[in-house]
């Protein structure tokens, strides 16, 4: 319901990863303007997660670049977390905002911040507030509460081997190889997708030896996936939202990148999170085959560096589902 205090806006209609890198920004803007009401304009699937940033007062569900379903009256202020095209600019100005916060795309001489498309996403979006309303930023003030909710299983190490685009995802065989190793070293290997990417966790468990009930693709929501991350001993992934939920957590993580690099998309640099990346170019994040830098990452450098990770941190000891972790409520 709509409150009686001024109005921001905030718009990033993106996936899981996107509105995890979005968090420092989220809670810059809402130190900046602390008695707005801040509205974000996302997908409704991202529901489980959006309370947990400490930064929204309620979700706007919003598909990509669809006309934002505004009933009130024009927010005071309009901020684009979405991208730097004229498409989102032009959603939120059709509101007729007070305030319309925006990159401007290069070139275009305006007096407004410019896009740098080599930023680290979590800086870009950062920078934007600095800007807009001066202060100080954290990147990587990105920790999340555990939602109230049980994980199917704690302590576990999960591989996830899916990705939005083929160019993201590392051949399954070798995360099979991988997942292998690890349940032979005696650790608990799930396999986690959402139900679209069921056909493939299976692949990768029974290539694996894994027992079917270690899939846990198209079983779990994203609340549960959170808990699930929250409380693993390591994550495997690509350049994926379950790698951006393991930073959220400070869970164990290696990650996989390609063909976009860890300086473009990667974890902080504090932290148990391991980036392998043999890249010399960024690729096409969206092309239909497995981008050449992802492709030269080899099963022998995946291993050692999840026997690395292991080896170097202590058991993960999650908090019970509901316990307030290491985020905003606990600082």
């Amino acid at each position: 319901m709509p409150s009686d205090r001024p109005t921001m806006v905030v718009l990033r209609a993106l996936g899981l990863g996107d509105l995890l890198a979005g968090v420092p920004a989220l809670r810059a803007l809402r130190a900046a303007l602390p008695h707005h009401e801040t509205v974000l304009a996302a997908s409704p699937v991202l529901q489980p997660l959006v309370g947990l940033t400490g930064a929204v007062d309620r979700l706007l569900p919003q598909q990509e670049l669809e006309p934002l379903a505004w009933a009130g009256p024009p927010p005071d202020v309009a901020v684009d977390l979405h991208g730097n095209g004229p498409a989102s600019h032009t959603i939120l100005a059709d509101l007729r905002p007070g305030t319309l916060v925006a990159f401007d795309r290069p070139g275009t001489g305006g007096d407004r911040p410019v896009w740098d498309e080599h930023e680290h996403e979590r800086e870009r979006w950062c920078r934007l507030v600095r800007c807009a309303f001066g202060g100080t930023t954290d990147p990587d003030d990105l920790l999340l509460d555990r939602p109230d909710a049980e994980p199917p299983v704690e302590g576990a190490v999960v591989v996830h081997p899916g990705a939005a685009y083929p160019a993201r995802r590392w051949p399954p065989e070798r995360f099979a190889e991988v997942a292998s190793r690890l349940a032979g070293d005696g650790h608990q290997v799930v396999v986690t997708g959402s139900a679209g990417e069921r056909r493939l966790a299976v692949e990768v468990a029974d290539a694996a030896g894994l027992p079917r009930e270690a899939v846990l693709a198209g079983r779990t929501d994203l609340a549960h996936l959170a808990s699930l991350v929250a409380g693993a001993r390591l994550v495997l992934c690509g350049d994926t939202g379950v790698g951006h939920l393991a930073s959220a957590y400070r869970t164990p993580s290696v990650l996989l990148f390609g063909p976009t690099p860890p300086a473009r998309w990667g974890s902080p640099r504090q932290g148990p999170h391991v980036a392998l990346w043999k890249g010399s170019r960024v690729g096409d994040p969206w092309a239909r085959h497995p981008d050449p830098a992802l492709q030269a990452i080899t099963v022998e450098e995946v291993a050692s560096a999840t026997a690395q990770v292991l080896l170097s941190r202590p058991p993960h000891r999650a908090l019970p589902a509901g316990v307030p972790g290491p985020g905003p409520s606990a600082r």
